[in-house]
Formats: C-alpha cells, structure tokens, sequence
C-alpha cells in the first residue's frame, strides 16, 4: 500500500478461492450458485471471476439482473447464469439470445417471457418462484396451480423450459423457516401433478444453507459466506475468512489522537462512530468520522503513514463488516457495497 494512496479496498483472491471451496465442500451433494448481486457484494464482476478462473468446476452463477448476467456470461461462455428479478421485453430479449436462465415470480412475467420466446422463436429457460412466506415476490400458494397450468402448457410448446423451482426463506426463525419449506415440497408435487419435472430445487441461501442442511435442495443460492460476509448475529464461520480489508493511512498524530485519510464522501457511514479498527498497536476506537478523515484513538508509536486497518479479517485487531453493520442494523455487505469509487481497489493474491 503506497503512502501517497488513498484508502484502499485490498481483495484476497486466494481467500476467495479457499472461501468458495469451504462452501462447496460444506453443501455436497448440493450445487452452489455463486451470488453475483450487486457488483459481487461490491467486490466487483470482473475481479471475483478473474478470482474463480482456475476453479473450473465452478460454473453456476446467479446475477439478480439480466444486465449482469450479461456481464457474468461474456467472462464464462460456458457457465449457467440465472437472472431472478423481473425484467423489461429489451432484457428479456437478450437474456433469451444470451442463454440466460430466468427466475420468474408473477402471471404478468410469465406471459411476457413466454410472448417473447414466440416471437424470436427461442426457448425461455425458467425457474418457477413461489412465494414461502417471505412476500418478496413469487406466486401465491393459492395462484400456484394456476400459475403451473399456464407454464405446463408454454412448455408443451416449446416456449418455455421450466428446469427449476425456488424461493427465499424469511429466516425468522427455524419453525417458520420448517413451514417455507412445507410449501416449497407442496409447490414442486404440484408441478410433478402437471408433468413438470424441475431439475433444480433451490430455497435456502447463505445461512440456511450453512446450519439447516434438511432444507437445501439441489443447487444453494450462496453469496455472503463465499466472500467472507458472515450473517448479522451469527458466528465466525469454520473455514471462512473476509475476502476485502478497506485499509487507510495515518494523516496526523495530534495529542492522543491520529487522523486516517477515509471519512464518508468515501462511504464510511458517519453512525459508525464508536467502532474500533485495526491499528499497528491492536483494535481502537473510531472518536468522529468526518467527510474525508477519521479520528481514531491513538496509541503510543503512532507515525503518519501507519496503516490502520477499517475491516477485515482481524490481522490487527479490526471489526469484521458484519460487527460493523450491526451497530447500525444493517447486513455486512452494505458495509462495502457502499463505497465510492473515492475507494481504490487493489487486488492481491
């Protein structure tokens, strides 16, 4: 890290490689999909796959938007890429001449993917979304067997080929993630009622996947725990460790107190005031975050240009993101999705 830098987001591809290995040792005989959202949990698209290249076998991906399925696809020609928000005809069009798979959770979409696929005269790949409880989106319980009629006879066309069914769990808590699940087995017998035979069964993401092993289904919708994000309240994760360490310099040493070069026209939230970082002397407070520097509590030998580290992993004592976001009730990946292009990333074996 040079002297002259600003703060810098430093990215481990090899803890991304060990972290996507755990995961996928710990989900067998389930699939991972490798969760792409929001520029890869602001460790960026190109860099998490330039990351993954020599992990051949990893080759599901799941980008919410079409438009990053689209970026996923022209790194991996070869991969399955499944796109899960609902999207205009110009996406559709694309996802359909792309390959891309897509989740699709209304009437309304459905009828609007099937539409297009006529008239381009390709096949829509989908992934069936009922609605467990989460009310995120998806087809209610009551419209599931409606939903299915219109969807079996699209396939019996050749407009539609219906390979999986999901959902989101609420993880509220385990009895209400046992009564998700109950309608989940509902939703796939009555596709199985009307002749659809979904390869793919996916309902759990990062935690549900991890400590309820009973709800998985055949492919883990996983993007949290690969990059090193554990879930707000949970524990340290065996085997999992930050891929990103957001690092800053010292400015000044002033009675007590230095000064590092990030504040919140960088992305730092202000509220995070109170939380301790890593310091070449151990973890120390953060006094006041203002729009350019910070004031940490000083230690002894502190010199300008001494490295403190923001988050990370714990080399010397910081938070990780999610201890972070949970003094201001939100999830670890907002932490780091959150900063400006202010914020240099390097990347680092």
């Amino acid at each position: 890290m040079d002297e002259l830098m600003g703060p810098v987001l430093e990215l481990s591809a090899s803890r991304l490689v060990r972290n996507v290995e755990a995961v996928r040792t710990h989900i067998a005989p389930a699939e991972l999909m490798l969760a792409m959202k929001d520029d890869a949990y602001g460790h960026g698209i190109d860099w998490t796959l330039d990351a993954l290249q020599d992990v051949a076998t990893l080759g599901r991906f799941g980008s919410f938007d079409v438009e990053t399925g689209l970026r996923i696809r022209s790194h991996r020609p070869a991969a399955r890429v499944f796109a899960w928000t609902t999207s205009d005809d110009a996406e559709i069009t694309a996802a359909l001449d792309a390959g891309l798979e897509l989740g699709i959770g209304s009437e309304e979409y459905l009828h609007r993917v099937v539409a297009i696929a006529r008239e381009t005269g390709r096949t829509a790949i989908a992934h069936l979304k009922i609605d467990t409880g989460l009310h995120r989106n998806g087809i209610r319980p009551e419209d599931w067997s409606r939903f299915v009629t219109a969807a079996a006879a699209a396939q019996r066309t050749g407009a539609l080929n219906v390979i999986g069914v999901w959902s989101h769990l609420a993880e509220a808590s385990d009895s209400e993630d046992d009564e998700a699940a109950a309608v989940f087995q509902r939703a796939i017998a009555e596709l199985h009622r009307q002749g659809i035979e979904p390869a793919d069964t996916h309902l759990t993401a990062s935690a549900a996947s991890w400590w309820r092993p009973e709800l998985r289904g055949s492919v883990c919708r996983i993007g949290a725990f690969c990059y090193g994000i554990r879930s707000a309240d949970g524990p340290e994760i065996l085997g999992i460790a930050p891929v990103a360490t957001l690092r800053a310099r010292v400015l000044t040493v002033h009675e007590g107190t230095v000064q590092i070069g990030i504040g919140a026209l960088h992305g730092l939230p202000s509220t995070l005031a109170g939380a301790t970082v890593g310091t070449p002397a151990g973890p120390r407070e953060m006094v006041a975050i203002d729009e350019l520097r910070t004031s940490v509590v000083g230690w002894d030998s502190a010199q300008v240009g001494d490295v403190v580290n923001v988050f990370g992993p714990g080399d010397q004592g910081e938070s990780d993101m999610t201890a972070l976001a949970e003094r201001i009730d939100t999830v670890g990946e907002e932490i780091i999705t959150r900063l400006t292009p202010a914020v240099k990333r390097v990347a680092t074996r």
